[in-house]
């Protein structure tokens, strides 16, 4: 009898032992933690859906990318796998726990998402952000502490994006039209950086890239969006107005 409780002392003792480790294996990460992690490596984070790129097949799955933060920092999650179901109800606000891969694209000075990822929707509670004004980040190595967050530049100049004195591009090199990408040129203390309506997040139809054909050289605006980073800050633009 003695031998038989040993037994099963030593049988439940090896069974918490597991679950510790496995509940430490799944435990989401604070941002420093993920800051921290090494690429390619395994990441666990609790996060907010904050906006959402459209829906697509990839190979027959149906995959998003979705700008997402919490209270200490944000995550972009590229072509993640999900129903369109779940794509209508992830919704900004919406909390998700994501298990993936830290990755970064390009491989120098890139953005850094999360792929690979699965989720799982958490209806306790919903969060989203208020915008960050970092305009006065422009230019400085702070800035990619703020990637992937939603955030917001004041009093910027429209600048000619190209020799003919347009005030945007479609595409990068003008070899768009209506409906791809925008790109514009905005200055502030002297220096012109280029910002993006990114047609998958803010398509023809939406005020933002409205506002953006409209623009015209030497107008003062006020901007919110997502800062996406690729070989530097490209901040995708969500909302264009007037400067106050």
């Amino acid at each position: 009898m003695k031998k038989f409780c040993i037994l099963v002392l030593a049988f439940v003792l090896a069974m918490s032992a597991m679950s510790a480790c496995a509940k430490t294996e799944d435990a989401a990460m604070t941002y420093a933690q993920f800051e921290a992690a090494a690429l390619q490596s395994k990441v666990t984070v609790e996060t907010y859906v904050q906006a959402k790129q459209g829906w697509w097949e990839d190979n027959g799955v149906g995959v998003a990318s979705f700008y997402t933060q919490n209270e200490d920092g944000a995550y972009f999650l590229y072509n993640m796998p999900c129903s369109k179901e779940d794509y209508d109800k992830l919704v900004p606000g919406t909390k998700i726990r994501v298990n993936g891969v830290k990755s970064m694209w390009p491989e120098v000075n890139g953005e850094i998402e999360i792929t690979e990822a699965t989720y799982k929707i958490d209806t306790s509670k919903t969060w989203t952000a208020s915008a960050k004004d970092v305009t006065s980040l422009l230019g400085t190595d702070a800035l990619i502490k703020e990637m992937n967050k939603f955030v917001s530049f004041k009093g910027m100049t429209v600048e000619a994006y190209n020799d003919k004195g347009d005030a945007f591009n479609y595409k990068w090199d003008g070899s768009g039209k209506q409906g791809d990408d925008l790109y514009f040129k905005v200055s502030v203390g002297g220096k012109t950086y280029t910002f993006t309506v990114e047609s998958y997040l803010c398509g023809k139809d939406t005020d933002v890239y409205k506002a953006v054909e409209a623009l015209k050289v030497g107008d003062k605006i006020d901007m919110e969006g997502f800062l996406y980073w690729y070989e530097g800050a490209n901040p995708h633009i969500t909302s264009v107005a007037a400067a106050k």
